[in-house]
């Protein structure tokens, strides 16, 4: 059975198609610059990577340069778009929606009043299923939300110290975000370990350009850094994260600032780009530190320092840890960000064998001491797999 996966951003469209007896895919490509010029798919084709170039001023031609990608008799993988079986869609902000759905009428007017966490990514999912039903109207759709598996959170974790009303009546609480990845690799963490979920105590840390702690306790999320929206927590490489809100006020008022353009400032211009001055990218962010840069080191501190805080806090709160999980871009493949955001950590029993750490760039590995109370482990995410699973499940 055939499995489209699909992630629709505000200017791009990034998809998969899984066989879903061997779970191997198929195809994958992405389509970039949605309602610019110069819009193009990329994918690869054995190994190669093609570019099609393709006026896409919507989401609706994207998604059909897509489809016509998969059907093409050169580089496509498909005959038929009968072969496909039903396309599952990575949504941001789910809000109280516990699990995956599959779309009805019903269940999407339900989901609309949740769009506003997210207005970016929600205005594009939604013109992602809609250019997809319009194309194929019978095709099964599900929705797999990113907020669904924080949904477990007590009141006190996720609540905010500030009116109830607002709560009530505008759904201001803690969402958190890369949820599904945070499912993913809690599941293939206790796999790799030979450990049931119920049993241990998990900090899983997905570190990429965008960042993010979860504290799973036996099982279940029970306190997560991301807040209403993306931008809360860790410091990230052009987000703020945690920042007093008297600050924001400041800039607002000494720079005459719109709340639109703030939003803009801490979420585009600040994290480790905003303290560098030189890039989001930590792997340029290191080669200015090697050249001497003492911004660029500075925000290096700043950047470990905050996953080394939520790792410590959440053991707290869970009364202990039993596994830590490392996993996306940085936390995949930045041994040194590994390094420093553990080191000081050995009280809590967390021990890194330091050349298994180094050596390790994004492959599957268990990298602490054989006596380390804490098991360090690296997990290369898979949202993607994880989205088509839960789709083939519910259909």
């Amino acid at each position: 059975m055939k499995i489209l996966v699909i992630n629709c951003g505000s200017s791009s469209i990034k998809y998969k198609l899984y066989e879903m007896d061997d779970q191997s895919v198929l195809a994958a490509g992405g389509i970039e610059k949605i309602g610019l010029e110069g819009s193009f798919l990329k994918t690869k084709i054995n190994g190669e990577t093609k570019i099609i170039n393709s006026p896409c001023p919507t989401h609706t031609e994207g998604i059909r340069l897509m489809f016509d990608t998969l059907l093409h008799p050169e580089y496509g993988a498909i005959k038929s778009l009968d072969e496909i079986s039903a396309a599952g869609h990575r949504i941001v902000a789910g809000g109280r929606f516990t699990r995956s759905q599959v779309v009805t009428d019903a269940m999407l007017e339900e989901w609309k009043q949740y769009m506003e966490l997210a207005p970016l990514h929600s205005e594009a999912h939604l013109k992602g299923y809609v250019a997809v039903k319009q194309m194929l109207p019978q095709l099964p759709q599900v929705f797999v939300f990113d907020t669904a598996f924080h949904q477990t959170m007590p009141a006190h974790a996720y609540m905010y110290a500030v009116p109830y009303k607002y709560y009530e009546q505008h759904n201001v609480r803690r969402w958190g975000a890369h949820g599904t990845s945070h499912r993913f690799v809690t599941a293939r963490v206790c796999q790799v370990l030979g450990v049931k979920p119920e049993d241990v105590r998990i900090v899983t840390c997905h570190i990429g350009n965008g960042a993010s702690v979860s504290a799973v306790k036996y099982g279940q999320c029970v306190d997560t850094s991301m807040g209403l929206t993306p931008l809360e927590g860790l410091m990230m490489g052009t987000r703020s994260g945690d920042i007093d809100p008297s600050a924001v006020l400041a800039i607002m008022k000494k720079e005459n600032l719109t709340p639109d353009q703030m939003s803009d400032l801490l979420n585009k211009q600040s994290g480790v780009l905003g303290i560098s001055g030189i890039s989001s990218d930590i792997r340029e962010v290191e080669n200015a530190i090697k050249a001497g840069n003492e911004r660029a080191q500075l925000a290096m501190q700043m950047y470990d320092y905050r996953i080394k805080k939520y790792i410590g806090a959440y053991a707290a709160a869970m009364g202990g840890i039993d596994i830590l999980v490392f996993t996306a871009g940085v936390g995949e493949h930045q041994w040194d960000v590994r390094q420093a955001s553990t080191e000081g950590l050995e009280f809590m029993g967390i021990s890194i064998d330091q050349e298994k750490n180094k050596a390790n760039f994004g492959e599957e590995e268990i990298i602490s001491t054989p006596d380390s109370r804490v098991k360090v482990v690296v997990v290369p995410t898979d949202e993607e797999l994880l989205i088509a699973s839960d789709t083939l499940a519910l259909i």
